[in-house]
């Protein structure tokens, strides 16, 4: 156990050094090539935290363990909207100027319905994974629509996140070294969790909704209290619902439309449900008042921490 919780560690290290280094390298390379910095920061605030566990559910897919990418893929959107939104607010309350989180949010809820609908078979099939994936285009244009009505300070804060030095050379450098480390990062966390899970008793599902969900997400996690403490709360929500709809309708499409998707029942019963009860208790935080505070932030970690007694209880 102790070689593959090592393991695990070093991978997740990778991952989120790769990660890092792979937004700055897109981010400047779009720049370089005339794309606005807000329309940049716009897509790496929304999507750009998702490349971590995009890479380890490539990487698992790749090895034929498509339930643990499954597990991730869902597992990390409760990691988001429980632990990540609750945390941040936790460490400071967080202030919502930006408009576009509601209705992103209402995009989400309907994505998770849907994929809950596609699985009451067992199966998410080719066609139904295209229509994911044509939810996650369709969003992805909605977002840059609203992105551009949003007030002056915000669209400023968004454009400021993705300020990087623009050189050709050095973002190819950039890309490279991200695409090394997110190779090695996201094998040894694919082994190191498959491993850890068995040592625990688990299967390769809740290898991936527990420990790889959780440990994909810890960067993230840092980053949204960092950025909570200076006040950025926009960018907290921006980056936690942007990355569960990527999880669902890009990574879970995806991987329907290059091979028909086992759903297992437990997902449309209880996983996929707590996601949606999740987004329905961020709904009228983010409505009303435009300010998550902390209270409502523990009740989200304590959510969180049920969902993980729950998921224990009833599956290991």
């Amino acid at each position: 156990m102790a070689e593959a919780l090592g393991l695990f560690a070093l991978g997740l290290l990778l991952l989120a050094l790769g990660g890092d280094s792979v937004v700055k390298g897109v981010s400047g390379l779009a720049q370089h090539l005339g794309v606005r910095p807000f329309v940049a920061g716009l897509l790496l605030v929304a999507f750009g935290t998702s490349v971590p566990e995009l890479a380890v559910n490539a990487r698992a897919v790749f090895e034929g363990q498509s339930h643990l990418a499954l597990g991730n893929a869902v597992g990390s959107n409760v990691v988001n909207l429980g632990l990540t939104l609750g945390l941040a607010a936790l460490a400071a309350p967080l202030l919502l100027r930006a408009r576009m989180g509601v209705p992103l949010l209402v995009l989400l809820a309907v994505a998770t319905f849907a994929l809950m609908a596609f699985g009451l078979d067992g199966y998410v099939n080719r066609i139904e994974g295209a229509v994911l994936l044509l939810g996650f285009v369709a969003s992805t244009a909605f977002l840059l629509r609203q992105g551009r009505r949003e007030a002056d300070e915000v669209q400023a804060e968004i454009a400021a996140f993705a300020t990087t030095r623009t050189g050709l050379g050095l973002n190819l450098f950039r890309l490279a070294i991200a695409i090394a480390l997110l190779w090695f990062g996201a094998r040894w966390v694919v082994d190191g969790g498959l491993g850890l899970g068995q040592a625990l008793g688990m299967t390769p599902l809740m290898a991936g909704l527990l420990p790889v969900a959780i440990g994909t997400a810890l960067p993230e996690v840092a980053a949204a209290i960092a950025a909570a403490r200076r006040g950025q709360g926009d960018m907290v929500a921006g980056h936690v619902i942007g990355s569960s709809l990527f999880n669902l309708l890009a990574i879970v499409g995806g991987m329907a439309v290059l091979q028909p998707l086992a759903l297992p029942a437990s997902f449309v019963r209880f996983e996929l449900p707590a996601v949606l009860v999740l987004t329905l208790l961020v709904y009228p935080l983010l409505r009303s008042g435009r300010r998550i505070s902390q209270q409502e932030g523990g009740i989200l970690c304590l959510a969180f921490l049920a969902w993980v007694v729950l998921e224990l209880l009833l599956f290991l």
